[in-house]
């Protein structure tokens, strides 16, 4: 199968003393090559110390390649993620970074072109560069897009947010997203299918927490409960949520069947520290 192309940030997540590797388009990538799917990654790090550590971990992780450019101007990304006592997190995330700089490069096309899907978020598109690479890809490619909404405030804007919707077969998003893009109250299923309406999504997820996800496919829906976790933190479960759902998909396999592999490995990933704890997807499913 041809890669998939993820395209947007990558950073540090600092907790504390602590940091790790993440940016939801790196940990999405992160849990789809755990998942044995082919991907590529593509963004930018300063030439800096930082940058150089990031470098490292994504050779390391096999996400490293020349779609991760190098800004001479633009610092990494240092992310100060904090926790509230049940885990979840926020984010104070600076600007500009690296990323916000990423440019089009005749390899990086070739990459949109030769994609069996390519994943992209909100957060990568809050300045005009970054974005307006990111509509270039979506113009040369014919293939599968998905769009993780993943609204950080402030950093972003409602009309951002309507286009990239527009461009998007498969549009993901959180319950306080939902509200958001679809409107507080009133039924789900309901909104949902008005959502389609507007944007012609052909899959369209809602998750919402440790009660599962909903989602709407070819006409019809389909939900799961999600799965009891003893939540550590709450960083990368969207992400390892949404890879699952992007492979199953691409798999061809049954939404029912996608839908309960997703809640239990976001389950399994909100129950450990960080976004990208390793995994093999078969113990996984036998827990």
């Amino acid at each position: 199968m041809k890669p998939v192309l993820c395209f947007g940030e990558v950073l540090w997540d600092a907790f504390g003393e602590t940091k790790k590797a993440g940016g939801a388009p790196m940990n999405v990538a992160w849990h789809l090559k755990q998942q044995g799917a082919a991907v590529s990654f593509a963004s930018s790090v300063g030439r800096d110390a930082s940058g150089d550590e990031l470098a490292d971990f994504l050779e390391q992780s096999g996400l490293y390649s020349d779609l991760v450019q190098q800004d001479d101007t633009l610092p990494t990304c240092e992310v100060t993620v904090q926790l509230d006592e049940h885990g979840h997190a926020t984010y104070i995330i600076p600007q500009p970074v690296s990323w916000d700089n990423i440019r089009v490069t005749d390899t990086l096309l070739n990459a949109a072109r030769n994609a069996s899907a390519i994943i992209f978020g909100s957060l990568a598109c809050r300045g005009t560069q970054t974005r307006d690479t990111l509509h270039e890809l979506l113009s040369e490619s014919n293939t599968l897009t998905v769009f993780d909404v993943n609204l950080r405030a402030p950093h972003y804007d409602r009309d951002t947010i309507h286009t990239l919707a527009a461009r998007a077969h498969v549009v993901k998003m959180n319950e306080d997203e939902a509200e958001l893009l679809i409107g507080k109250g009133g039924d789900l299923k309901q909104k949902i299918e008005e959502f389609h309406g507007t944007y012609h999504s052909q899959t369209i997820c809602v998750t919402r927490g440790d009660k599962g996800a909903i989602l709407w496919h070819d006409g019809k829906f389909y939900e799961h409960d999600g799965y009891p976790a003893h939540v550590v933190d709450t960083v990368g479960a969207g992400d390892s949520f949404l890879a699952t759902l992007v492979a199953g998909l691409l798999n061809n396999e049954s939404p029912d069947t996608i839908l309960n592999r997703a809640c239990r490995v976001g389950a399994y990933v909100a129950g450990q520290r960080g976004a990208n704890p390793s995994y093999n997807i078969a113990e996984v499913e036998a827990l």
